[in-house]
């Protein structure tokens, strides 16, 4: 141990020793605030990372630099980030203040708060810099052959550099929109009213709705029964024959968009207060009573219809579950542009810096919202991340087609 050079067992224990003391730090102080890195802090101690990157050229031949940009180090510096990021995907993670008191360790050493642990901090800082001091080693002895070296790393490095030291600047907003209306302003954390530099204007909101279920439940109580374990019946077009607690039940007719004909009956109305309405027939195993009619589960614009089969049961049905929510959306930047688009979950709209998730509308009134909720990211360094990625992409390609090549010309 500790001879030079050193190896892994000095490696392992240096990348031991970092997270020891993190621990400690953790228990100490409290958890690392990112937020103390919000520009311009995080740009002067980015300029210092690569200041000191550039000034470990003087001492290259150092066994110190020899270690830290060598393998061993880098095997087990990204072993360990690979772990704690292990812990944090495992673990849920509470967002909590750095300022609390938790009493259960695991909460104390920071698994929980994985990104503002410590020993995450520390051990992120020393890959930055190893990888750094690596990529300025061998830019100096640049060799044009090693170009896809250059890009899989300088592209890690960007990525790295920019998610970490950027999440300060990062900003989260959740926005209310009522349909035909424009919004720019927001309630930031401590519930003052900020206005953004972009507004959002919704034209429409519409909202897809699965089939609903159907179930019996007691009048009197509202409790599905039986009570423990309740009977749901799918409403199925094709397979029109179900079982509901003791009753067959048969789907005469069904009607996803419906609108009231009369008292009792419903017609097939496409517009934004219809509702699903089915009609079917009951019929009971034990004395062969019958009955029939039309159910709905109702929604603000209509009343909902059940139908009785007794002076204790009636079959009801269910909300309808979102299949599938959407908003089409305008949104209007300082710079005179607008960008029009439709917002579905999973289906963002990115303007600039600024990324527009559906967030949500108003559950109560399901197909009938008023409003609907977007989520707001600001990542000014979202454009260094995908550059990083780009790299890491293409210095994997020539990498994979330059050792092709090496082993073609040696067979």
């Amino acid at each position: 141990m500790w001879q030079t050079p050193w190896g892994y067992a000095e490696s392992i224990a240096i990348t031991c020793g970092i997270i020891t003391v993190g621990f400690l730090l953790q228990l100490t102080i409290g958890g690392f605030d990112f937020y103390l890195l919000a520009a311009p802090v995080n740009l002067m101690v980015g300029a210092i990372i690569l200041a000191l990157c550039m000034a470990s050229l003087g001492v290259r031949k150092s066994h110190f630099i020899k270690w830290l940009t060598g393998v061993p180090a880098a095997v087990c510096l990204i072993s360990a980030l690979l772990v704690l990021s292990l812990i944090m995907g495992l673990t849920p993670q509470s967002g909590s203040s750095v300022n609390e008191n938790p009493a259960n360790i695991f909460t104390r050493l920071g698994f929980d708060s994985m990104t503002r642990s410590w020993a995450f901090v520390l051990i992120y800082f020393t890959v930055l810099l190893s990888l750094g001091c690596l990529i300025v080693r061998r830019l100096y002895r640049f060799n044009r052959k090693d170009y896809g070296f250059y890009m899989n790393h300088i592209g890690l490095w960007l990525v790295l550099f920019a998610s970490g030291l950027g999440y300060a600047d990062m900003e989260r907003y959740v926005m209310h929109v009522r349909e035909g209306e424009m919004e720019w302003r927001v309630y930031d954390s401590n519930d003052n009213v900020r206005e953004l530099p972009i507004a959002v204007k919704l034209n429409d909101f519409d909202m897809e709705e699965y089939i609903p279920k159907l179930a019996i439940i007691d009048r009197q109580s509202g409790i599905s029964q039986p009570e423990h374990h309740p009977d749901y019946y799918q409403i199925d077009t094709k397979q029109t024959k179900g079982y509901l607690h003791g009753w067959d039940v048969m789907v005469e007719e069904y009607i996803h968009q419906a609108v009231r004909n009369s008292d009792s009956t419903y017609r097939e109305v496409p517009m934004p207060g219809a509702t699903p309405a089915v009609k079917i027939r009951a019929v009971n195993r034990i004395d062969g009573k019958e009955t029939s009619g039309w159910i709905c589960g109702g929604n603000q614009a209509q009343l909902y219809m059940t139908l009785p089969l007794d002076e204790q049961l009636c079959i009801v049905m269910s909300v309808p579950e979102p299949k599938r929510f959407m908003s089409d959306i305008e949104v209007y930047t300082p710079d005179g542009t607008i960008k029009k688009g439709v917002l579905e979950v999973n289906k963002p709209m990115r303007t600039g810096t600024w990324t527009i998730y559906q967030y949500g509308y108003d559950n109560q009134a399901g197909r009938l919202s008023s409003y609907s909720s977007m989520e707001l990211v600001y990542d000014p360094w979202i454009i260094p991340v995908y550059i990083g990625f780009i790299l890491i992409a293409l210095g994997a390609i020539v990498m994979i087609l330059n050792g092709r090549f090496v082993k073609q010309k040696e067979e």
